[in-house]
């Protein structure tokens, strides 16, 4: 039974309630008061599904050829009805509201757009590719060619992310949008009407994509430039030859990750902080690929790993390994240092 409005005023005994209407009207307010009558009105209904607008009234008129039984119910039991009802509708303006969005616009698979075709991406592939990059609530997701805004609006509602999805084309963003807020989350996800290729998306902490190998291209420099462990997710398509961090492959699709690498190409002077010991180290990079050699001599290096900001390195000397593990950012990288059997701190300046 749909309801206008739950309510009840403290320590009063009171609860409104919606009846049901002939004629598949909405129904109209009945009122519970202290001594437990509820009567109803029913000449003040408009036909579904359009909003009811309904009024509580002294006495009942009951249409030509049907009876309304005036019944006393304790107001307690009204409350709890009315609160299962209240439960009730929420799912059923839910259903209708995302039916309401739909009606409004309803995309066809296939259709043509400004630089692709629409073909939304599965369920199951959307929670997959979201799991990859490790979502969570600090998250801000952007979805670059958004399309109704699936992406966006699950790694808001599953994963209590904020997130943004890009959509070229008007209508396709205005269903998102209402899509959002049918889903009850339009304070999480927004689906906005823009070009992907002039929207500013370097607030993101996670980029999805599901677009063209050539779009993905052009997207390249662009993401690159993004803060050190940015995670990027394709459905499909691949960077050329930006190999991924990650793949997954199923009967749903394919996923590709990346992490988008910090920059530390170049030479290294590494320098303990009490500055009683330093030694440099020559890097050479490739997207997150890292090689290099250390000091005058150039002695390559043991080991070598790059994901996002952290970097990690070993090489051999005076018979032991010597280890880094250290943070980049820009210009410097903290690290700790184990060297001849001692742990320190050091700082690397690019040089």
């Amino acid at each position: 039974m749909p309801i206008v409005q739950c309510s009840g005023a403290p320590g009063r005994s009171e609860s409104r309630f919606r009846f049901q209407c002939p004629t598949g009207a909405a129904g109209s307010v009945g009122r519970a008061v202290a001594g437990g009558q509820h009567v109803a009105r029913n000449n003040d209904c408009e036909l579904l599904p359009r909003p009811a607008r309904c009024r509580a009234a002294k006495s009942c008129d009951a249409p030509s050829g049907r009876s309304i039984r005036r019944t006393t119910v304790p107001t307690s039991s009204l409350r709890t009805v009315a609160l299962i009802a209240c439960l009730a509708l929420t799912a059923s303006a839910y259903a209708e509201t995302r039916n309401d969005c739909q009606r409004q616009f309803k995309p066809e698979t296939g259709q043509s757009g400004k630089d692709v075709v629409w073909v939304p991406t599965n369920d199951a592939l959307v929670g997959r590719m979201l799991r990859m990059a490790a979502v969570g609530p600090s998250d801000v997701v952007y979805d670059l060619g958004a399309g109704d805004g699936k992406i966006a609006i699950a790694a808001a509602k599953d994963f209590g992310a904020r997130s943004v999805g890009v959509e070229y084309n008007p209508d396709m963003a205005k269903l998102g949008q209402c899509l959002a807020k049918a889903e009850g989350v339009a304070g999480r996800a927004t689906i906005v009407q823009g070009d992907i290729f002039e929207t500013d998306f370097s607030a993101a902490s996670v980029v999805t994509l599901y677009l063209l190998p050539e779009l993905n291209l052009r997207l390249r420099p662009t993401i690159l430039k993004m803060k050190p462990g940015t995670r990027v997710v394709s459905h499909s398509f691949l960077m050329d030859d930006w190999e991924p961090d990650d793949r997954s492959s199923t009967e749903d699709g394919q996923a590709y990750l990346w992490i988008v690498p910090a920059n530390v190409g170049g030479t290294w002077t590494f320098k303990r902080k009490d500055g009683r010991d330093r030694f440099a180290v020559h890097l050479e990079q490739k997207f997150q690929e890292i090689s290099g050699a250390v000091g005058d001599r150039r002695e390559p290096l043991t080991a070598a790993k790059l994901k996002g900001a952290q970097i990690d390195l070993s090489f051999a000397e005076n018979g032991g390994t010597t280890t880094l593990a250290g943070q980049a950012k820009g210009d410097r990288i903290e690290a700790r240092v184990t060297r001849a059997g001692k742990t320190a701190n050091y700082v690397g300046t690019r040089t």
